[in-house]
């Protein structure tokens, strides 16, 4: 669709989707007479480890987004893990996330989890074992009123919408003609019924120049929170010939209107997220908001590595068989029940060598708190260097915040380079994952105040 245009009418249209009328065009589909009361949201820059799971449905969905890390399951009906599991394996699942691993809310997710025939059953149990439930969505499907309200009254605690560009970007990039408006519908019927929700926006070359956009219209709708994710190749989209310089922007392209977004989402106290880029590339003033690996298992709004584990294993995304066995614990210490699946995975992916330093860590005695840390520090290494293959460029070895920074994706320096890097200057090497994002006020629910507000 956004390729050379043929005309000065497709010219002037295109132009139309960078400029701020089609900001204007959105409020008037959000906009509403009768908003539901606001429900007060507590801040806090305690950090703990995030107690959130994740469960993946099916790869079923109603877009076919360009982006989406597992484009190819979507699209093939006979891969095991497109179709949605039954209604019992789901519930196995969720309460393996509470009684195992200690989860007390969960991400469901798909492909699009609205279309789950069994949802509001889901939620509803999720709500009775002590699991807050969210729902990462395109929202779609709720441009009905009644669907929204029948959400609320399941349990729902809150969605994650996926807002990944306004008008016609917005179409361009999910492959279905007229889908931004039932998202902006959505937005208007959440506002109506009350139900909190939070922005998803992947930072593809099309949506750049609309960040400040989605920014803007965040605060104008009351979203609580918005991630800005770079587009990284983590599942299908590693696929040689998916990604190019034709569709994934240079960090330094994305960076002046990422700061700008980031501008206006801070000035309207509302939380923001930055997955996956490199520290440097952001203004000092935002350092606080970039998560890359280190920093992930501070954040409640992502996901617990332990159980993030054990339901990314294809057993718990496919309708068919029964889930795996989560591995038991060989001592008191609750932690040490990840040896077991890491030694898995060391086999299943080649990773031995690298994976041993992490089976150590577990058989070694200290505080479970230590143990946890050190852990989940060697994960984040394990994701970044080996699964993710990143890079650290000359650049980046001159960084005072090369310990805590992933570096540039290994998929992107070779298309790119690391250039770009602009190294942090300082007499004192950081290597505390915590040191920008301590600074940084995350908003807190009421199911998560006991712990995330603790001194």
């Amino acid at each position: 669709m956004f390729k050379t245009a043929s005309s000065k009418d497709e010219a002037m249209k295109i132009s139309k989707t960078f400029s701020p009328a089609v900001l204007d065009d959105a409020l008037k589909l959000t906009e509403t007479e009768n908003p539901a009361p606001r429900s007060a949201v507590n801040k806090t820059t305690h950090r703990t480890f995030t107690r959130r799971g994740v469960l993946w449905l099916g790869q079923t969905c109603n877009l076919h987004c360009q982006f989406c890390y597992f484009i190819d399951k979507i699209h093939s009906k006979g891969h095991p893990e497109h179709p949605f599991m039954i209604i019992d394996k789901a519930k196995k699942i969720c309460k393996t996330l509470v009684e195992f691993y200690g989860n007390n809310s969960i991400d469901i997710q798909g492909g699009e989890p609205t279309l789950y025939k069994d949802i509001f059953d889901l939620i509803q149990y999720c709500k009775e074992i002590g699991l807050t439930p969210s729902l990462i969505t395109n929202a779609l499907v709720l441009d009905d009123i009644k669907r929204c309200l029948a959400f609320k009254d399941a349990g729902i605690r809150d969605f994650l919408v996926s807002v990944h560009g306004l008008g016609d970007v917005f179409d361009a990039l999910v492959g279905v003609k007229g889908a931004h408006v039932c998202q902006m519908k959505a937005l208007r019927n959440l506002q109506e019924a009350g139900i909190p929700f939070r922005f998803n926006c992947v930072l593809t070359k099309l949506v750049l120049h609309q960040l400040p956009l989605i920014a803007e219209l965040a605060k104008k709708t009351g979203a609580r929170v918005v991630n800005f994710i770079t587009f990284n190749p983590f599942a299908d989209q590693s696929q040689k010939g998916r990604r190019n310089i034709q569709n994934v922007p240079r960090y330094s392209e994305v960076s002046g209107r990422l700061n700008n977004a980031l501008d206006i989402l801070n000035d309207s106290n509302i939380e923001a997220n930055v997955r996956y880029f490199p520290i440097c590339m952001a203004a000092e003033r935002h350092r606080k908001s970039v998560y890359n690996f280190q920093q992930l298992p501070y954040d409640h709004h992502e996901w617990d590595y332990a159980s993030w584990a054990w339901t990314g294993l294809q057993p718990q995304r496919m309708k068919k068989g029964d889930v795996s066995d989560p591995v038991q614990p060989s001592t008191s210490r609750w932690f040490l029940h990840l040896k077991e699946p890491l030694k898995k995975l060391s086999e299943i992916s080649g990773l031995s060598p690298i994976l041993y330093k992490a089976h150590k860590l577990v058989s070694q005695r200290r505080s479970p708190h230590q143990a946890r840390e050190e852990i989940y520090r060697e994960i984040a290494k394990i994701h970044a260097e080996v699964h993710c293959k990143y890079k650290y460029g000359k650049k980046c070895l001159a960084c005072v915040a090369q310990d805590i920074c992933d570096g540039f994706h290994g998929d992107y320096a070779a298309m790119f380079g690391t250039e770009e890097a602009r190294p942090i200057q300082g007499d004192v090497r950081i290597t505390d994952p915590l040191y920008y994002i301590r600074n940084q006020e995350k908003t807190v629910e009421r199911e998560d105040e006991d712990w995330a507000l603790q001194p």
